[in-house]
């Protein structure tokens, strides 16, 4: 079998020109047509990394999309509303976000059976814990440590807080004679158990769904998490940051577990 003989080529000479001028017009174009191919070799690439990046921009948005859709189609549980995580032990823990949704913890949610938490500090949410009186230290340091992080401390960057708790029948809206209870505020009566607990939180990610609360209680849920602390960081980029190290959530449930003020993810 005889090897493949190229072709011959056809070249146009032009007779008023010497060989040397001839050949001088085909290296000429010989050069245009070299920078021609490498131009068209580096469209190409460009296009190969814009279609990558085409490509990424396209999964991104059907994953948020499908993240959305998901966050619409999962029933919201009525405690969602507040502030609120799981303890340990599986206790329901739930606090006022302001003024309006500390009463509704007080006066809707607050039984018998359960634990009130508060600081002396205002600007504090109240946290309820449910069926408080069975739940062990653990529970009690966990809500805590919740209603510590959502205080006025933390803005104020302190490392910790004083926290107490008492008995649902110790809080009341009567107040002393000469004295005003204003919205979201109540009066506490009695002894007080106090606790001091460490300014640090938790967010993580269950099935694409972020958890937040003490260390301890999310620890218990996940693995995937990243632990907060006071810092300067303001929410919004902070929460980025968590749901990129957690590689998926709603980034408006990572901002609503954050605190108020600045923080970062503790090394």
């Amino acid at each position: 079998m005889q090897p493949d003989i190229p072709k011959p080529m056809d070249i146009e000479m032009d007779l008023q020109k010497s060989v040397d001028e001839n050949a001088g017009v085909y290296f000429d174009l010989a050069k245009k047509a070299k920078r021609k191919l490498q131009g068209a070799k580096d469209a190409f690439e460009q296009s190969k990394k814009k279609l990558v990046q085409l490509q990424q921009q396209e999964a991104a948005f059907w994953k948020e999309d499908e993240q959305k859709r998901h966050k619409q189609d999962r029933k919201r549980e009525w405690y969602e509303k507040f502030h609120w995580f799981i303890s340990s032990e599986g206790f329901l823990c739930l606090g006022g976000k302001d003024a309006t949704s500390n009463e509704l913890v007080i006066k809707k949610h607050l039984e018998p059976q359960d634990l009130v938490f508060h600081t002396d500090m205002a600007g504090s949410p109240f946290f309820v814990i449910k069926d408080g009186q069975k739940a062990s230290e653990i529970t009690l340091d966990e809500t805590a440590q919740a209603v510590a992080v959502y205080s006025k401390a933390w803005k104020l960057g302190h490392a910790t807080t004083d926290v107490f708790y008492v008995k649902p029948d110790q809080v009341t809206k009567e107040a002393r004679s000469g004295e005003f209870v204003a919205k979201g505020s109540f009066m506490v009566y009695g002894k007080t158990t106090y606790l001091h607990p460490k300014m640090e939180y938790a967010i993580g990610l269950i099935d694409n769904q972020i958890i937040g609360g003490p260390v301890s209680a999310v620890k218990k849920q996940t693995t995937n998490y990243l632990i907060v602390i006071v810092g300067d960081e303001k929410k919004s980029s902070l929460a980025k940051k968590i749901r990129a190290k957690l590689k998926g959530g709603d980034l408006d449930d990572i901002i609503a577990f954050l605190p108020a003020g600045g923080g970062e993810i503790k090394k």
